[in-house]
Order: structure tokens, then C-alpha cells, then sequence
């Protein structure tokens, strides 16, 4: 056994998202120096084998032990990344290879805590570690977790998720969120602070904090729908209702709130809202409108309405959102 106070484990495997294994590296070894503690983090990289890794990006990397070699230590974090395909209309499936489930299994035995970086919650949901628990993964695969592991709780919408000594995080740059979070439940908010400051990031994203830009990307199978989403975005500054969109739809208020279920698996109410708050947080980034005047383009007619919706999705205010997101300034 080593007496290392803090090893951190990454799983290696053929065809794994590159940041999602040299992301947390970097946050575990900021996080050493800034602490001032020589055995605070030591992070290794565990594969079946030796040989070089080709990541999804194309880039070799080496391991610095195997898995077996790893199975023999006392591990703190096993942090477990995730690897994707992508089809010829562009959706992406998460990829689960079952020797790697295997050895995540194994390892997370030997493990104080693990952590899924992305659509590695896949791979710890096939290993059986998420049954029973509330997790987050990458929005455009979070409808595969959720079919695919009915026993667990999929919530699509927060950075990252913490259920006892499980973690999951959700897209691949929330890799350096989630790592932050890890620093800072290990040696303090000041810390995991000093740390995001070096890596010129805001710390810190709270956990309930949306994965921006979902309900815009999401896919729908027919044309009823995407008209429907058109005349949303044409029509958002206006009084949009279900009753307004089942007429507009030639259906009934019941039946608009089961198409939306169906194909978006949300309410008319929610996606509209949603839309709305994409609108808003895209005038925030760029522009220098006021909020009254926000408000009104994106259909909120008040403020206040506004910002409780912006609390509700986004756990911020419009101004704390400007703040930390602004893009462009003018004049």
C-alpha cells in the first residue's frame, strides 16, 4: 500500500475525450501548489496497458500505470472521464465499453470517492454505481442515461451533482468545475478560489447552475413540433399560452402538453420559459440593453418575472449573469 494522502486516479481508454482527462490534471496540480502542500494531490493515469492511448481528439497519451497496478493502491479519487460517437445526423451516443465498466467497478472498491467527467456517468452507471441516485452527464446524452438506467434519477440541467461519495459532472469543460468543487470539499472554498483564479475562471459555478443553451439544441422527430418552436421564436415578445399554441397547432390543450412531453420531455409552460431565458442571457452576453427592455423582448413584461425565472434556471440574477458572462461592451 503508499501512504500518498490523495492519489487520484483517471481511467484510459481508447477513443476518451481528451479534456476530460488532462482537464482535472491541471485544476488537482494548481490546487497542490496553492496550497502549499507537497503530498496534497498525486495524479496518475490507469489503462489496460502501457501502450499509448489515441484519445477522441486524435492525441496519444501515456498511462502511468495499469489498471491492475492501480487496483493494488488506496485510492482517493477515481475520476472517470467518458467517450462519445457522433452519427451522420450529428447525435451523439455515449460509448460503453464493457471492460472498462469492469475496471471502473473494480477500482471504485479501492476508491474514497468517484467522479464521472461528462458522459462518464455512463460508465458508471453501467458499473452499477449510480442506482438509486440523483446524476447530471452531458445535456445531448442525458436522454440515453435516462432510457438506457431507469433506476437512476437523470437531471440534465446542473453543472455537476454530489450524492454521498458519488459525483457526476456534466459537459466536458464542467471537467474544471467539477475538479474545483472536489478541491474545495478537500481544502476549502479558499483554495479551490486561488485555484480558479490561475485558471482565469469564475469560481464558482454553483451546482445547480444550468448547462446553458440546452432547450435550443434539443432534437424533435416531427414537423408539427419544429413549427411550433419557430413560432415561439417569432412570437416570443408576445402572449404565448397552451391555448394559443394548441390553436395555432389544429390540436387540444391536451393534446399540445402531450406532444411536448413526447418529443421534448417538458411542459409548453417550461419551454417557453426556457426559450425565453435563452433569449435574455444572449441579450446580457452582448448588448447593453436595459433589463426593463429585455424583459419586454423576451416576454417576461416585468422585471421581476425576469429575474425569478433567471433564479429558477439559472440560480443567478440577470445582473450577476451579465457580470460573469458579459462578451462585448459598447460605446
Amino acid at each position: 500500500m503508499d501512504t500518498v494522502g490523495r492519489l487520484v486516479v483517471i481511467v484510459l481508454f481508447e477513443g476518451v475525450d481528451l479534456l476530460d482527462v488532462t482537464g482535472p490534471p491541471e485544476v488537482f496540480s494548481l490546487a497542490r501548489r496553492e496550497a502549499d502542500d507537497a503530498d496534497g494531490y498525486e495524479v496518475v493515469l490507469a489503462a489496460e496497458s502501457m501502450d499509448p492511448v489515441t484519445t477522441g481528439a486524435g492525441v496519444r497519451v501515456l498511462p502511468d500505470l495499469t489498471f491492475r497496478e492501480a487496483a493494488g493502491r488506496s485510492v482517493d479519487t477515481l475520476v472517470v472521464p467518458g467517450s462519445v460517437e457522433v452519427d451522420s445526423e450529428r447525435r451523439v451516443h455515449a460509448l460503453v465499453d464493457p471492460v472498462v465498466v469492469e475496471r471502473v467497478k473494480e477500482l471504485a472498491g479501492r476508491s474514497r470517492r468517484v467522479a464521472s467527467v461528462c458522459v462518464g456517468a455512463h460508465l458508471l452507471a453501467a458499473a452499477g454505481l449510480l442506482d438509486g441516485r440523483r446524476a447530471t452527464t452531458h445535456w445531448s446524452t442525458a436522454p440515453q442515461l435516462a432510457a438506457a438506467h431507469p433506476e437512476i434519477e437523470v437531471d440534465a440541467d446542473p453543472i455537476f451533482i454530489r450524492e454521498g461519495d458519488v459525483w457526476t459532472g456534466a459537459g466536458i469543460s464542467a471537467c474544471l468545475d467539477l475538479s474545483l468543487a472536489l478541491v474545495a470539499d478537500d481544502l476549502g472554498e479558499a483554495v479551490a478560489l486561488r485555484v480558479a483564479r490561475q485558471l482565469v475562471m469564475y469560481l464558482k459555478r454553483p451546482s445547480g447552475q444550468s448547462q446553458f443553451s440546452v432547450p435550443l439544441e434539443q432534437i424533435s422527430a416531427t414537423r408539427r413540433i419544429e413549427d411550433l418552436r419557430h413560432h415561439i421564436l417569432r412570437n416570443l415578445g408576445r402572449r404565448l399560452t397552451v391555448v394559443d399554441l394548441a390553436a395555432y397547432a389544429h390540436v387540444s390543450d391536451r393534446h399540445l402538453t402531450r406532444i411536448f412531453r413526447t418529443e421534448l420531455n417538458t411542459t409548453p409552460y417550461a419551454y417557453i420559459e426556457s426559450v425565453r431565458v435563452e433569449k435574455a442571457r444572449n441579450e446580457l452576453e452582448s448588448s447593453d440593453a436595459t433589463l426593463e427592455r429585455i424583459a419586454s423582448v423576451c416576454g417576461f413584461g416585468t422585471v421581476d418575472t425576469l429575474v425569478r425565472a433567471f433564479r429558477r434556471r439559472l440560480d443567478a440574477t440577470p445582473t450577476e449573469y451579465r457580470r460573469r458572462f458579459r462578451t462585448s461592451r459598447t460605446g
